[in-house]
């Protein structure tokens, strides 16, 4: 996932994931971070979500920042941190939107989660073709050696990730509904 949606991306996730533990935040009066949903969204991104992220600006890292700024020029740590932003996106989206799923307000959710959707929406349609193509910085902006990207390591590598992700938010979001079927005290 490119760098750029990475953050908006996780935190239209997690108010989703808000909205499918509705039940549980409806059930639980205690401290909101030390919540069974809190802790299970927080897991998903460290151990899914922020891998995927960190992959793609490891190895992949001028197409993640989308031929924008030459990814060898980028120190480290700010990959590093924008990793650690966009992982941290998710939890602060759940946690955010927490009080409107536990009042099942679907609208005031859907309010939330729509200003990073439509900025992401944006930015995809305006980076179509970055994204369609494998290449470095220089072969991008010299327009020469770019392969598209169904052929390439980078293919592989986004339906790959595509596939650990999606199979992370069915377990995340099987989790978090299995919470609506505890007996409540």
């Amino acid at each position: 996932m490119p760098i750029l949606f990475a953050p908006l991306v996780g935190f239209v996730l997690g108010v989703a994931l808000a909205w499918v533990a509705r039940e549980d935040f409806a059930g639980d009066d205690g401290p909101l971070i030390a919540s069974r949903p809190v802790a299970i969204v927080t897991g998903f991104a460290i151990l899914v979500y922020s891998p995927i992220v960190g992959y793609f600006v490891a190895f992949h890292g001028d197409w993640a920042y989308l031929y924008v700024w030459p990814w060898n020029h980028i120190p480290s740590a700010v990959d590093l941190a924008l990793v650690f932003l966009s992982g941290a996106s998710i939890p602060v989206g759940l946690m955010v939107s927490s009080h409107a799923a536990r009042a099942k307000k679907l609208g005031a959710l859907v309010g939330f989660g729509a200003p990073p959707t439509v900025i992401a929406a944006g930015l995809f349609a305006w980076s179509a073709r970055r994204l369609s193509v494998s290449a470095t910085f220089s072969q991008f902006r010299g327009d020469f050696g770019t392969e598209p990207i169904a052929s390439s390591s980078l293919g592989r590598g986004v339906l790959w990730m595509a596939i650990v992700g999606a199979l992370g938010i069915v377990w995340t979001v099987r989790s978090l509904d299995r919470g609506g079927d505890r007996p409540r005290r």
